[in-house]
Order: C-alpha cells, then structure tokens, then sequence
C-alpha cells in the first residue's frame, strides 16, 4: 500500500490535470476532412476513445497493429498541444490498464523495421510541460514493462533529459539565492604587507625578510588575478557575495510543478539493472545529490533518496556510491528529518551501503564516514522512538552494531582519512601534533590522494571552519614530512594558502599565515624543538581562541 499512496503523490499534478484533459473530448472529424489523418486512423481512434472499457479492449484484440499505427501517427503529426495532451492520456490510460499492452508498440516497431522510441522522444522537446512530462511517463513505462531494452542511444538521450529536468531545479534555486536585496557593501581590501605588519607579534621562525617575501609574493598573485577578476563585473561580485550570506532564509525549490513526475520516471527506470549504470554514465548520481543538497519538500527528498537506494542494489555501484559523498548529504537530512519515509529510505541506503559492497574494506569506509557524520547520535535519538514500520527498527539496530564494531576497530589515520574524504574537516583529536609526528608521511600514499583533497578543499570550499583545518593540516604536512614544503607546491598548494591571507574570516588568515610560515621555514628540526619548550611553558596561551582548542 505504501508503493501505491508514494506513486499517487509523487504524480498528482501530473494526474489533476489529465483528468481536466480526460474531459475535453476531441472532435477528430476536422483532422480527417483537413486530411491531416488518414480514414484508417480516424475509424481506429473513434471507435478506441470511448468509455466503455470492454469496447477498448476487444478492439484493441482484433487490431493491434492499426492501435500502434494510429497512435504513432497521430502523435507525429498533430501539432496542436491541447489535442497532443488528450492523445497522450489516451495512450497511458490504455497502458495503465494493462502492462502487456506495451508490446503493442514493440510488435509494430519490429514489424516496420523502425524504432518505438522515435515519436515519444522528440515529443520531449516540446514547450509545453504537460505534453514532456507525460510522455516521459510513457516512455518510462514502455521502457520498464517490456521485455524489450531500450536501445542504448535512445535510454542515453532519455536519462539524459530527465537528470537534465533535476538540473534545472537546482539552477532555479541558486538563482532564487543570489537573488537576495540585501547585498553587503564590499569591503575593503588590504594588501598583505599590512596583514603581515598587524599580525607581526604572533611571527615565529621568520624573519622580517621572509615576511617581507611572503608578502610580496602575494601581493603579486593578487594583482596578476585582479584583472581577470575584474572582467566578471559588479553582478558576478554580488552574486558571489549573496549566494554564500548565511543569514539567507532557506529556500524551496518549487518552480516546477512536475519535479515529482520526473522523479517518479527514474524511480521506475532505476529498479532495471542496465538502466542504472547508465543513469550514471550521464553524470545522474551528482545531479540527484546536488539537488538533494538544496532545499526540496519531502516528497522529492524520499523519490531521490529512492532512486539512490535502487542503486545501491548493484554491489559495484554501492562500492562507488560515496565517492559523490552520498552519506554526508545523507546524514545531514536525516537529522533534520520530520517524516518516517525520508527517515526509512535513508537508513535502507546506509544498509545497502554496508551490505551490497563485495569489497568489505569498502564497508568499513562506508561505516567510518557514517561514524564521521554524526550518524550514530542520530541512531541513538531514533532508539528511542517508536515506528509504524518495523524495517526501520531493523535498520537502526543493524546501522547501530556495525557502526559502533567499526568504531572499536579504528585508528587516527583511519579517521583522519575517512574525515579528509569527506570534505567536513573540524578540530577534530586527530589534528594534533602527536598525529602528524607519527603520520605526516602516511600522506604521501596513493599519489597524495589526501593532500590532493585538502588542496582540492582549500581551493572550492566555502566553509571558514575547512579552510582554517585545511591550512593548518597542510602547514603540520610540511612540518613534519621532511619534502613537504617540495610536494606542496608541486601539488598548487602554496599558492592557494597564500590566498587565503586575505580572507575575510580571522580564524582563515591566522591559519592560513601560519601555514605559509612553516613553508618559509627551512630548519624545522631546530623550531620544532624551540616550539616545543615554548608549548609545554604556556600551552593554549599562544593559541588563545575557541578555533585552536581542539588542536592543542
């Protein structure tokens, strides 16, 4: 029953507005007098578009070449929408009635040495968001019930408009947050020879020179950027500005009144196991999250979260599925979420998540990121309600005993890795000075994949509290990997820490210094030790700020 009401909802716009179309018979006999179609189609479509449903069915019995024909041919030459509209119900009614009926179109396809797909796809181009979306439905239905595949090129074009139709959500709703009146008078830049002279007292292992030469190196990136930056103009500065002012209310994505018909589509076609893997080929599994990332109603959220789920039923796309750092969107809606479904699917993905993978190393990443998430205090609070499904009990008690087996088994480097990975770094234990003594090098593994990351974090990353975790990392890197201050300007690091001298948040450009002095720097075995004494006299005292305490 719960499939049933999910499909109800996830299509009722759709469906309110057939039924309006339901009611407004076509007269067919213009079509036929204008010549538009032929005495075949005409007799055909007249004696189908009746009520009574046993008539339908014994003509369609007796006739089902001429019911493809007609069809086909009516929907690749009328041009008017209100009349492609009625068409279109007609079809999926006939569908809806009965799944076999899908191979009609196969028979007549094959019979005619043509493909079934050709009249529905180019109706997806029309203007007219009835017309696309119902078909969508149809395709959707003839692609799933058949035995027949959707030929590759075709189920190509077709996964492709519909994560197109996602995409388009998501753009609506970064416009509506760049949108904003509200745009805060620009600030006024300082170069970095002043941020140098006003941060002098907390200098240490660098000589005036040295700063002298940071800031000149930087004041010279500034300027060779400043000309390309000012191409952009006023409007890209304030879009920028707007877009990330987190005093910004949440916003709905709903401009689109058939999202959740679009979503219903893939929930159909991702159940086929050849049709997953090309929903990912076409970039599908990024565009479902970053629509997720913003802000949906929770019927949205439970089809996309849906769709992930079905994928997760292949074991080689659930090894592969948090590279697109599915579990960290998904922890964050599950501790906002308010409804049971959302709640259930949710916990159905991180199961699948740690069971479906063959590679059990894989697993225990996937558990160490849920850890990393905070998912174990959201299985903690869901403990302690009571469910109307008991699958969700289930899953809570499975999720609870892995993640709290795979916490038990873990080690620093473990969590760190698992924390880099997942783009959310804090003053987490692991940014010590004990850590980086005994796994700095550990760093340099699969080509630098961490450093990499953090680089790659320094570089898109919004977030003050990433950059400053980020910058200093990458400073403990160079200090205690003898070739550090080498591999990180190899990698584009320096320069992008020495970016952030200039950022706007205090917290960023006193790590973001720090870690350019320890670049500078060239006797690190010698400070190393100076820095010691000096932290074990006054530890925290230098350090004097909520942002450094974890690190201490």
């Amino acid at each position: 029953m719960a499939g049933i009401s999910d499909m109800l909802a996830a299509t009722s716009v759709l469906q309110q507005r057939a039924t309006d179309i339901r009611s407004q018979r076509v007269n067919w006999q213009p079509y036929l007098q204008s010549q538009m179609i032929s005495q075949e189609d005409y007799n055909f479509i007249v004696a189908f578009d009746v009520p009574d449903s046993a008539k339908r069915e014994a003509l369609l019995r007796s006739d089902r070449h001429q019911c493809a024909q007609t069809f086909l041919n009516l929907l690749g030459h009328v041009s008017k929408d209100q009349t492609l509209q009625y068409i279109l119900v007609l079809v999926d009614d006939m569908l809806q009635e009965d799944r076999s009926r899908v191979e009609i179109f196969h028979e007549y396809a094959t019979k005619k040495k043509e493909s079934v797909w050709g009249a529905f796809l180019n109706l997806l181009n029309r203007q007219d968001g009835f017309i696309t979306n119902m078909t969508s439905r149809i395709i959707a239905k003839i692609a799933c019930w058949s035995h027949t595949p959707m030929e590759r090129s075709d189920l190509h074009f077709y996964l492709t408009w519909l994560k197109d139709q996602l995409k388009t959500q998501e753009n609506k709703y970064k416009m509506a947050c760049s949108a904003s009146p509200n745009i805060p008078p620009k600030k006024e830049k300082r170069s970095c020879i002043d941020i140098i002279h006003g941060a002098n007292s907390i200098l240490f292992g660098m000589s005036l020179a040295d700063a002298a030469k940071v800031a000149q190196e930087y004041d010279a990136l500034a300027a060779s950027q400043a000309g390309s930056d000012n191409l952009r103009g006023e409007a890209m500065e304030h879009y920028t500005e707007s877009s990330f002012d987190q005093q910004q209310p949440a916003q709905e994505i709903s401009n689109n009144e058939y999202i959740q018909s679009v979503a219903r589509c893939l929930q159909m076609m991702l159940r086929i196991d050849e049709y997953r893997f090309a929903f990912v080929s076409v970039d599908g599994i990024s565009t479902l999250l970053s629509v997720l990332s913003g802000r949906v109603n929770f019927q949205v959220q439970y089809q996309l979260i849906f769709c992930l789920w079905v994928l997760t039923f292949n074991p080689l796309l659930a090894e592969k599925m948090n590279k697109f750092n599915v579990i960290p969107i998904l922890a964050d809606i599950l501790s906002d979420s308010v409804k049971e479904k959302v709640t259930r699917i949710i916990l159905a993905v991180f199961r699948n998540l740690i069971e479906k993978p063959d590679d059990q190393q894989v697993a225990k990443e996937h558990c160490i990121a849920m850890v990393q998430c905070k998912v174990l205090k959201q299985l903690a609070i869901l403990e302690q309600r009571k469910f109307d499904d008991e699958d969700v009990s289930s899953d809570v008690e499975f999720l609870t005993e892995k993640l709290q087996s795979s916490v038990q088994d873990l080690s620093s480097f473990d969590e760190y890795a698992t924390e880099v990975k997942s783009g959310r770094l804090e003053w987490s234990p692991v940014h010590k000075s004990k850590f980086w003594r005994e796994n700095a090098q550990r760093l340099n593994e699969k080509n630098y994949e961490l450093l990499r990351i953090l680089i790659h974090l320094l570089e898109t990353s919004k977030d003050p509290l990433v950059l400053s975790v980020a910058s200093f990392d990458i400073g403990e890197y160079v200090r205690h990997y003898p070739r550090g201050k080498h591999v990180i300007e190899q990698l584009g690091g320096k320069q992008l820490v020495m970016q952030l001298l200039a950022h706007e948040d205090p917290n960023v450009r006193y790590e973001a210094l720090l870690a350019v002095q320890k670049l500078m720097v060239h006797n690190w075995e010698y400070l190393g030790r100076q820095l010691e004494k000096e932290q074990t006299g006054a530890e925290g005292g230098q350090k004097g700020g909520s942002q450094v305490a974890g690190k201490a």
